[in-house]
């Protein structure tokens, strides 16, 4: 990640956090991944989709926010978009329970790829909590600074917009999310898709249509939650 103050963010989004980036902290942060990197360490994803989420979902464009934890560690997997994996790359466990969860509350076939990207550009901000990790070593960049700053971004969004579905899937989604006044936006909460919780509540949650059913009756447009086949994605 290049010094705060040179980050290349979405313009809507940077007059809104930008000023964050300049903070003490996040200049520690930025010294910290250079170290690693100097290190010799792989990290995740690749500098320029750090902040990935951020511009496929433009600020006045949000609809919806599902929240993640922090970025896949295998190689080629992140990209900045939580829960979301490259063409061709496998779909990670949580991926297809979300997927088995879309066709069971709305009949909508999974794509055969994991590629979310689709989504951020109808109105979906798939946020992870923290944005880099190392290649092998989950959650490696945690407590770093990045928290506070995507924090910042969840606190912003809640303030500025109504009518927005934020989706709080786990405890730390949940923990995350606390700052948002359900009286102004649609909280939904449910278990974790991981193979580990998914059967306790997710599977089964209709989260999906409760989105667009809310979208709805507020006045805004349904997210279409379809994704199309490999060949057919817009990268």
């Amino acid at each position: 990640m290049p010094d705060a103050d040179r980050i290349q963010l979405e313009p809507t989004w940077k007059a809104r956090v930008g000023d964050y980036l300049l903070r003490p902290e996040m200049r520690e942060l930025s010294a910290f991944l250079r170290q690693r990197k100097a290190a010799g360490a792989r990290i995740y994803p690749p500098g320029p989709e750090i902040f990935a989420a951020f511009d496929a979902t433009p600020f006045d464009a949000v609809r919806v926010v599902i929240l993640g934890q922090d970025p896949y560690h295998g190689p080629g997997q992140a990209h900045g978009l939580c829960f979301s994996v490259r063409p061709g790359v496998p779909v990670p466990p949580s991926l297809q329970n979300m997927f088995k969860e879309i066709e069971r509350d709305l009949g909508i076939a999974p794509p055969g790829h994991g590629c979310l990207l689709p989504w951020a550009h109808r109105g979906v901000l798939l946020l992870n909590a923290v944005l880099t990790v190392e290649q092998g070593r989950a959650g490696a960049h945690q407590g770093r600074g990045w928290e506070a700053f995507t924090d910042h971004a969840v606190e912003t969004l809640g303030r500025e917009r109504e009518g927005l579905v934020f989706m709080l899937w786990g405890s730390y989604a949940q923990k995350k999310g606390a700052v948002i006044d359900a009286r102004r936006h649609r909280v939904l909460r449910t278990t974790h898709p991981s193979p580990l919780s998914a059967h306790r509540g997710f599977l089964g949650c209709g989260h999906f249509s409760a989105a667009n059913d809310y979208l709805v009756r507020t006045g805004a447009a349904p997210i279409d939650w379809s994704l199309p086949p490999r060949a057919e994605l817009e990268l």
